[in-house]
């Protein structure tokens, strides 16, 4: 099953089980996003999310810049149906079906989002949509990852996803979500939180740092000045 197919499926239970999965949900998406929102270089008037899902990264961003113009993108139409529940009634958020891998919005945003969607790319293609980011942001522009990354130890690896494995076993999740949690995971294509900065900065953005670092996730931020 692919990508498209596997989160069509989930669509609904999706932002239900996102605790059980992230253990260190609130530092990573309010926090962080909080910290973010505080630390743009300028305030964005046009804010692509890619691989939005649900629209549950951007539910968090909203509250900093209710004015700004949204576009949430997805491969899987039943997640945007999701987002666009979530957004009832709220004129300036816009949504598209699309593979970002492929092809970036149009537009010249100021803030590019994502989470945890960039880590189911190939290498390559991670590099080569970086570059895309990268050239479509305008000038002082921010590009923002939410991911699920690997140690690039292999014996940390083995550690941390052991660890990992064991908090979602305990969250109360049922066997039946497991087994699709297991299913999609193998779909991830994970790199090192240091080899996503090389990867950014080889991109030509001026700047890219993690600003949040727990186990499997991290989040960066990289800037375009």
């Amino acid at each position: 099953m692919n990508i498209q197919d596997q989160f069509n499926m989930i669509a609904k239970e999706y932002d239900e089980n996102r605790r059980k999965f992230i253990p260190c949900f609130d530092d990573y998406y309010v926090s962080t996003t909080d910290f973010a929102a505080k630390s743009l270089a300028k305030k964005p008037e046009l804010i692509f999310d890619l691989g939005s899902g649900t629209g549950l990264l951007p539910s968090f961003w909203y509250p900093h810049f209710p004015d700004a113009n949204y576009v949430l993108s997805d491969i899987a139409e039943e997640m945007i149906s999701v987002a666009k529940k979530r957004f009832e009634n709220v004129p300036n958020i816009k949504y598209e079906i699309s593979d970002y891998s492929k092809k970036l919005l149009e537009g010249k945003p100021d803030l590019v989002l994502s989470a945890l969607s960039i880590h189911h790319l190939e290498h390559e293609q991670k590099k080569s949509l970086f570059k895309m980011i990268h050239d479509s942001l305008s000038e002082g522009g921010t590009f923002v990852n939410y991911d699920q990354f690997c140690a690039g130890d292999e014996r940390t690896d083995k550690k941390i996803e052991s660890y990992w494995i064991s908090q979602i076993k305990a969250s109360g999740i049922s066997q039946k979500e497991y087994e699709r949690w297991l299913e999609r995971k193998k779909l991830d294509r994970e790199c090192s939180v240091l080899q996503e900065i090389a990867w950014l900065k080889e991109a030509g953005f001026t700047s890219a740092e993690c600003i949040y670092l727990n186990e499997k996730f991290a989040v960066i931020i990289a800037q375009k000045l």
